[in-house]
């Protein structure tokens, strides 16, 4: 999948990858995709819950051994 910026939250565990990945996001413009990859088991859920209050979308999740990569479109704000 393509994406617009990557972040590396592998070996970080809660709730560092939510915060940097909050972070990245406010540094891409609306409509954008950011590729967080995250090695925390409690990522799934947490970024899951982040997208559904945020407004952000979850576009794929995907498991690789113990790592997650998430795709994640920033909101769009009209």
């Amino acid at each position: 999948m393509d994406f617009d910026k990557e972040l590396d939250a592998r070996g970080l565990n809660c709730p560092l990858p939510i915060l940097r990945c909050k972070k990245a996001l406010a540094e891409i413009t609306d409509g954008q995709v950011l590729k967080v990859m995250a090695t925390d088991p409690g990522s799934v859920k947490d970024f899951q819950a982040f997208c559904k209050q945020t407004g952000h979308e979850l576009l794929s999740l995907e498991t690789q051994e113990k790592e997650f990569i998430f795709h994640i479109r920033k909101q769009i704000k009209s």
